[in-house]
């Protein structure tokens, strides 16, 4: 199931920072948070870029 952007800003707001700022994580599961919410921070800029590309088609357009 692929998650909407709003869904992964939420898992990065609400669960990858949070867990990053807690200070009772592991380092290693840091690491593999830290990865995740690169993951995910990738994923919402290319969502954000295709958006843009549409928003500035559809001005064409006009």
């Amino acid at each position: 199931m692929t998650k909407t952007f709003e869904e992964m800003l939420e898992e990065l707001r609400g669960g990858i920072v949070r867990k990053l700022e807690d200070g009772e994580t592991s380092l290693e599961e840091s690491i593999a948070i830290y990865e995740r919410g690169a993951l995910l921070v990738k994923q919402c800029e290319d969502l954000l870029g295709t958006a843009e590309m549409k928003l500035t088609e559809l001005g064409r357009d006009r």
